[in-house]
């Protein structure tokens, strides 16, 4: 068989009888160069099987048209949504896309952003894992003028980018919607650590509770090793099975908020009627769950999407090492479902017994 062989810019130049310069700028449309010209280079190019080596370009440039996505896990449907957002954005504007998964550890993050280093990446857009405290793996990006945006799990401070929503607020309007419903005792199931977002939508809980002079218990606050149905469904439990127990539950979290009502079904509690659940993220499963889950809309592609913005605008040549970073925050709102909205259940049973 016959070994195939990569054609070059020199095989073109020697058919077309012209300079490398020359086939080099036409195949890059530079205007130096007759459109008549570019298109018999091009035309030839596509004839002779010509590919373009961007890997040598990347060698000479000392960077990729690559930008390095590192998240906790590709599985939750929220990162799915905001890597799409990335993708999207960063391949319309001629960028590959290289996704790593921490898998919420703090030692594989910092491996995996020595990865990305050593690959030359052009950007980097990154969701701290859970375990993340430290920060201070990420200055190669910023020591090196490498263009680093923090998305949804972000450091409280770093001279960089951060894409966020409001998690504080987030948690208040979640809590104050239970407390809309008539819920007097709710629960919140918590996670990560002081820094994490889970602990700003709990701060979120306790501001709603304050506002509204109802009791901050500490049984009715249990915080779980991650944000998984098992971990939920023994917090779940837990509140449940308290003589005196919790009306209404803040699952910071559409998966945790799932377990929380399947743990009610299996102890004959209706929901909503006797537990309310909220959850968080607006997941696929939230309305798939019967009853359907109540939940905070969160916007990951939209998240996804400006993270992607604001890499491209920032790898503009010649642009000078950037200052201070200004933080984006993007909206949230309740989706209030059949799983809290008692309002709404009163008035469908009111029509069945007319």
């Amino acid at each position: 068989m016959k070994e195939h062989t990569e054609v070059t810019i020199y095989d073109i130049a020697k058919k077309l009888n012209l300079a490398t310069s020359t086939i080099s700028r036409g195949l890059k449309d530079h205007h130096s160069i007759s459109k008549k010209t570019i298109d018999k280079i091009k035309k030839t190019a596509a004839e002779m099987g010509y590919r373009p080596n961007n890997l040598a370009a990347s060698l000479r440039s000392k960077k990729t048209k690559t930008i390095g996505v590192l998240v906790p896990t590709i599985t939750q449907p929220f990162l799915s949504s905001l890597i799409s957002g990335i993708e999207v954005t960063a391949n319309k504007a001629g960028y590959n896309v290289v996704i790593m998964q921490s898998h919420d550890s703090y030692l594989e993050e910092v491996s995996l952003t020595k990865s990305l280093y050593s690959n030359r990446v052009s950007g980097v857009i990154c969701s701290l894992a859970m375990e993340t405290v430290d920060t201070n793996h990420f200055n190669l990006f910023i020591d090196a003028n490498i263009p680093l945006v923090f998305v949804d799990r972000v450091p409280n401070s770093f001279n960089t980018f951060r894409v966020v929503i409001d998690n504080f607020e987030s948690g208040y309007i979640a809590t104050k919607h239970l407390i809309s419903q008539g819920c007097k005792r709710i629960a919140h199931i918590t996670a990560g650590s002081e820094y994490s977002i889970y602990n700003e939508r709990k701060k979120g809980y306790l501001e709603a509770l304050k506002e509204f002079n109802l009791p901050i218990e500490e049984e009715l606050i249990i915080k779980v090793g991650g944000i998984t149905y098992e971990e939920a469904e023994k917090a779940s439990y837990k509140l449940l099975s308290l003589e005196n127990r919790p009306d209404g539950i803040f699952a910071p979290g559409d998966i945790l908020g799932v377990s929380a009502i399947q743990c009610a079904k299996k102890m004959r509690i209706k929901v909503p009627e006797e537990l309310s659940v909220i959850g968080f993220n607006n997941d696929p499963i939230s309305y798939i769950i019967d009853p359907n889950l109540s939940t905070i809309t969160h916007p990951a592609s939209k998240m996804g999407q400006t993270s992607a913005e604001i890499i491209l605008k920032n790898l503009k040549p010649n642009k000078k090492k950037y200052e201070i970073k200004e933080m984006t925050f993007l909206k949230t709102e309740v989706l209030a479902r059949e799983s809290s909205d008692k309002k709404r259940l009163l008035n469908v049973n009111s029509s069945l017994k007319i």
